[in-house]
């Protein structure tokens, strides 16, 4: 019997197809090898490759050799590129992992993704981000932080800056040149800050 479709993007047969997919997506400008892809996505060499076989020709993947090492690329010249590398990003990007890392950790007032990842889920042009830069607003202990920074970065395959502050710093330091700049751009809200009347 076959597995159920994902819940979180029904459209495909597995988490494995999205993961596989969002990895190389995500990642337009790196080639990555059937090995490299089976060890972050957790499943096996065999199950990855028949995968990028059904892609590669249904032309959203390319591939190369290099003696007995299939690489894999994806495939952005296509009509298809941008508009499923924007449902990979919102399927299985920073906004879904994020979260739920985060919440759980006592003392955030408010966390928010900042820089070229916010701008684009802003719609405003530039390169594919290469890492997530997230604000922490509040006295959550930075050990724990640190810990959730690397277990988004595991899921995500890039890097996670995570950098936190006081509520008082974001609140009513208006000299600091850090926070003026992030408030001034784009912000996607992790954890929303509660407002009470």
């Amino acid at each position: 019997m076959r597995p159920a479709a994902p819940s979180l993007l029904p459209l495909l047969r597995s988490n494995a197809v999205g993961e596989l997919l969002a990895w190389l997506y995500l990642h337009p400008e790196s080639e990555y090898s059937t090995i490299d892809l089976s060890a972050q996505i957790g499943v096996s060499q065999s199950t990855v490759s028949r995968e990028a076989d059904r892609f590669v020709s249904a032309g959203l993947l390319n591939e190369r050799r290099q003696g007995n090492l299939r690489l894999l690329r994806a495939d952005t010249s296509t009509a298809l590129a941008k508009p499923l590398t924007d449902l990979l990003s919102l399927t299985y990007g920073p906004a879904v992992v994020l979260p739920p890392l985060l919440r759980p950790i006592p003392d955030i007032d408010a966390a928010y993704i900042y820089g070229s990842w916010a701008a684009r889920h802003a719609n405003r042009p530039g390169p594919p981000p290469k890492d997530v830069d997230v604000l922490v607003i509040g006295d959550a202990d930075e050990d724990a932080l640190y810990d959730a920074a690397r277990a988004a970065e595991r899921v995500l395959g890039r890097e996670v800056n995570l950098i936190r502050i006081s509520q008082a710093s974001w609140t009513s330091d208006t000299s600091d040149p850090f926070v003026a700049s992030v408030r001034r751009k784009p912000l996607h809200p992790l954890i929303e800050e509660e407002h009470t009347p």
